[in-house]
């Protein structure tokens, strides 16, 4: 169940991915009762629609909660408008929106980041969209630089060819993937005539044959006030922004009859084959076994689209949905998802599993066709359907928290829907859906004669990545970087913000211990009938071990497999039927528990939560299809160059004795036995190793209360396991490894060393060098040297991975083989620069404007603020920190830069990983 993610099937400009991944999962599982509407009239309540002279579609939404505004842009063209040999041309021009107008021929990617905008853009099926959240002061400013792109954007020979560069690198990116590339083969099958059939990103060879006047006349056409619109959400006054938006955007002439008219013109509904098709069989180098089934669907507006998505999440709606299982609880695959694609034109319905350790994909699509087969033939149960419409609400208003997911929501329904009141339809629609409803929509869609089926089956050998080769520890670097970008240049192309924002007190969570040592953090926040909790057990992979790498994640991976009263589909149906989730997973320094739920159902959240950290009962079976799914897993990684090139570059910086350096493998994973799961819950899992936070609507008074009877009998014996980490000194030469995986067509690089701790004194003025030096893949050092002049990676980026105990100082890019060595070497001598020139007095000024003014950002999302307040709480920093922030970035001072500079920037001791395709390397490297 996609939850309507197809809304943002794209592809993102800078490397801001994010997964969503629906979780499950309490008290007693009752049937759940029959499910009210949820009215949407309290979203679309206040917004305003106007549509200018021009044809100019804009809302308007005041949502005063946090001193912030989201301004997106959402242009109705997307692959769907693209014909025969320009696949991809929506996505090129994307791109290069980014690259500056005739009145500010600057990278936009840096206007944006010294506005302190949280940005991003991406190209879809049907639409192109570009958004950006700032401070309210910053409303206008974002405003005049959406409308200068609207008109003026430089679409010359320059720009084209540099970009052509990276985006043909992210495509070659996507082709490292396994299920992009059956993906790709099932929908060309499916839709062998129309654009829906082909990649959102494009193909290489069409986009290598671009020309600027193609790409021109597709932005003269598409980029036009009458076939866009804009949404605008957040803190501000509708009739003054109005007057804004007027003289702004009024003054953009419509530049064709032709802004919303199809152009490449398609069967008004799908063709079904006359017969079942054979699978499609793809066998090429790759790790696990991957099924993917396409079925055609109806277009949005059409009648039984609520009912197919109660269909969607009844099939695949968590783990107690029927697909799960069917096909994960009996060991057959190791994943399953699904969801609708309900678009402008007619879409589909797509089935994806990732087969288990040893299983055939002809019997996990022989048992999919049983289960389709049953939901055609017997009316689902009251039980379910009330769970999935359920699920289905509460997704609605768990994803739309924040103003810029409220704003995408609004920009959705208009763009693709033509009506931003779709959302209220729908919702209404999908309380009313019956039984006989999603019986018949399973017979209409799910026939077996309109299916497109395809297998990968891998030819590589489990757990072999390929061949590792050493460099000689030098690289030519014969690059001399440009000068790195003058803020006074950027500034005279910058509208101003209005005023200096007044920004509200951030309110401080209040902090408490229970008896038993479990600590609490509560910040009520009754803007929306939400929950989010956030909490970190002590229990990490650090305490792992080299000869049971695993044995954290695997725990934590069994807590929701069953309780001393529950089995686990019992505790599944618990938070299924309310539409909340809760889920465990091990990282380095901790586990991460994270939950969002209705406010209404706090107390069976901590009740379960509870439950499952006292009583868990880690079920035999349950330990061996978890085991399984952490061995797909792990194949996973290995067939990955970045989950294998970060593998590689941190066991080459880490010593063997380092918990650092411990990753999971085949036979550590075989090892793990039950005994050691409950010795390693027994040892780690203590109420003194926990910590919550919840940030929502609730009563302080009241949780306080269940809280100490939810956990009131979890005790703790001596004191909690503490583990010394020795200093890791810098290595003393630059190293360079090669990790080559057979069948991938982009490398991922890694470059750095081990670095600094959270509470370094020097971290503040760390994360304004990093600002300055690759915090951003477009406006850093890095970003417009490596990416935007030389055009030589899709993405770059450098972090200061700061912890508890110190984490590595990295640098990560993508690249083609024949740019790995170049891109290489521009930023070793970029790392020279910066050490040798240390920043400019102005550059340091920007980036930490950069920093402060995007942070209320962050705190304008309560997920976010659940998150921030457990990590200050658990990297042993004040409650104010959170308040306090922006003035510790203020107050570092340009000699503590310089120190950092010194202290931290050691271009001669670097370790360099690179992994992917073996034409990589130097020659006689």
């Amino acid at each position: 169940m996609k939850l309507r993610s197809y809304m943002f099937i794209g592809f993102f400009l800078s490397l801001l991915l994010t997964f969503l991944p629906f979780s499950s999962n309490f008290i007693n599982a009752a049937i759940p009762t029959a499910v009210a509407p949820v009215s949407a009239a309290s979203f679309t309540q206040g917004v305003k629609k106007t549509v200018l002279d021009n044809g100019l579609t804009v809302l308007t939404k005041e949502v005063h909660t946090a001193p912030v505004v989201s301004v997106q842009v959402w242009y109705k063209v997307g692959s769907r408008n693209e014909v025969k040999g320009e696949n991809g041309i929506s996505h090129q021009l994307e791109h290069l929106m980014f690259k500056g107008t005739t009145a500010r021929p600057v990278q936009f990617g840096r206007l944006f980041s010294a506005l302190g905008s949280q940005f991003n853009a991406f190209t879809s099926y049907d639409e192109t969209a570009y958004f950006g959240t700032v401070q309210r002061d910053r409303l206008e400013a974002l405003l005049t630089l959406e409308a200068d792109r609207m008109e003026n954007s430089l679409v010359g020979s320059e720009q084209l060819t540099s970009e052509k560069r990276v985006v043909i690198s992210e495509l070659q990116g996507y082709e490292n993937s396994p299920g992009y590339r059956l993906s790709r083969a099932v929908m060309r099958d499916a839709f062998p005539n129309r654009a829906y059939g082909l990649p959102v990103g494009g193909t290489k060879a069409d986009v290598e044959k671009f020309t600027v006047e193609q790409v021109r006349n597709y932005y003269q056409t598409y980029y036009s006030p009458e076939n866009a619109t804009l949404v605008i959400t957040g803190d501000f006054a509708t009739e003054p922004v109005l007057k804004v938006v007027k003289e702004t955007y009024g003054k953009l002439a419509k530049r064709s009859q032709q802004g919303n008219v199809r152009r490449n013109v398609a069967p008004s509904s799908p063709v079904a084959p006359i017969t079942k098709k054979a699978p499609i069989v793809l066998k090429q180098p790759g790790s696990a076994a991957l099924l993917q089934a396409v079925y055609p669907l109806p277009d949005i507006k059409h009648p039984d689209v609520p009912a197919i998505d109660v269909m969607d999440a009844i099939l695949t709606g968590g783990r107690s949905s029927r697909l799960y299982q069917a096909l994960v609880e009996s060991g057959l695959a190791s994943s399953v998802s699904g969801g609708a694609a309900e678009l402008i034109e007619p879409g589909w319905y797509e089935i994806n599993a990732t087969a288990a350790p040893g299983q055939e994909l002809s019997k996990i699509a022989q048992v999919l066709q049983e289960s389709l087969g049953k939901l055609q033939q017997q009316p689902v149960t009251t039980e379910e359907l009330n769970r999935a419409k359920t699920q289905l609400q509460a997704s609605y208003i768990l994803g739309n928290q924040d103003i810029t997911s409220q704003a995408s929501q609004l920009g959705y329904n208009q763009t693709i829907a033509g009506d931003y009141h779709f959302i209220e339809q729908y919702l209404a629609a999908i309380a009313k859906v019956t039984p006989a409803q999603v019986q018949k929509v399973a017979k209409t869609y799910l026939n077996p004669a309109k299916q497109t089926i395809g297998f990968f089956e891998p030819t590589q050998p489990d757990g072999k990545p390929g061949t590792s080769s050493a460099g000689s520890g030098r690289t030519v670097e014969n690059f001399s970087p440009g000068k790195p970008v003058d803020p006074a240049e950027l500034a005279k192309y910058l509208p101003p913000a209005t005023s200096a924002t007044d920004s509200a007190k951030q309110s401080l969570p209040d902090e408490f211990t229970l008896n038993n040592g479990l600590r609490v953090l509560l910040l009520r926040d009754r803007s929306l009938p939400t929950i989010n909790l956030s909490g970190q057990i002590d229990a990490g992979t650090e305490f792992d071990g080299n000869q049971k790498a695993g044995l954290a994640n695997l725990t934590a991976a069994n807590l929701m497999n069953g309780t001393q009263t529950k089995n686990a589909l019992t505790l599944a149906k618990t938070l299924e039927d309310l539409g909340a989730d809760l889920s465990f997973s091990a990282s380095r320094e901790g586990v991460n528990v994270s939950s969002e739920a209705l406010s209404k159902n706090l107390p069976i959240l901590i009740q379960t939560l509870a439950d499952v950290l006292e009583n868990a009962t880690f079920p035999a079976d349950q330990l061996e299809l978890s085991r399984q799914r952490a061995l797909t897993s792990l194949k996973v990684q290995l067939d990955d160059p970045r989950g294998l090139g970060r593998q590689v570059f941190q066991q080459a910086i880490y010593p063997e004795t380092h918990p650092f350096h411990s990753f999971p493998t085949f036979e550590s994973l075989k090892s793990i036995s039950r005994d050691d799961l409950l010795g390693f819950y027994q040892t780690h899992y203590r109420p003194d190793n926990t910590t919550i936070a919840i940030v929502g609507d609730f009563d302080p008074v009241k949780v306080k209360t269940l809280l100490n009877q939810a956990f009131g009998k979890w005790q703790a014996t001596g004191k909690p396991p503490v583990l010394k980490i020795s200093p890791v000194p810098l290595p003393q030469t630059s190293t360079r490894l090669n990790k080559i995986i057979p069948g991938k067509a982009e490398a991922v690089t890694y470059i750095g060393y081990n670095g600094i701790s959270r509470k370094d004194p020097r971290y503040y003025a760390a994360l304004i060098l990093n600002q300055i030096l690759g915090g951003d893949t477009l406006s850093s050092r890095l970003g417009t040297e490596v990416r935007d002049r030389l055009g030589l990676t899709y993405g770059i980026y450098s972090n200061f991975a700061a912890g508890i105990n110190p984490g590595p100082f990295l640098i990560q890019m993508q690249t083609a083989p024949g740019d790995t060595q170049n891109a290489i070497a521009s930023t070793l001598a970029l790392l020279k620069q910066l050490r040798e020139q240390g920043v400019t007095e102005a550059e340091f000024n920007t980036a930490k404007r950069s920093l402060t003014n995007s942070y209320p950002v962050d705190l304008a999302n309560p997920s976010n603020v659940s998150s921030i307040i457990l990590d200050n709480a658990v990297l042993g920093l004040s409650r104010s920190e959170i308040r306090d922030f922006p003035q510790r970035i203020q107050a570092v001072t340009m000699a503590q830069m310089q120190q950092a500079i010194e202290d931290l920037i050691k271009p001669e001791n670097l370790v360099i990983v690179t992994a992917g395709p073996g034409e990589t390397l130097p020659k006689g490297g």
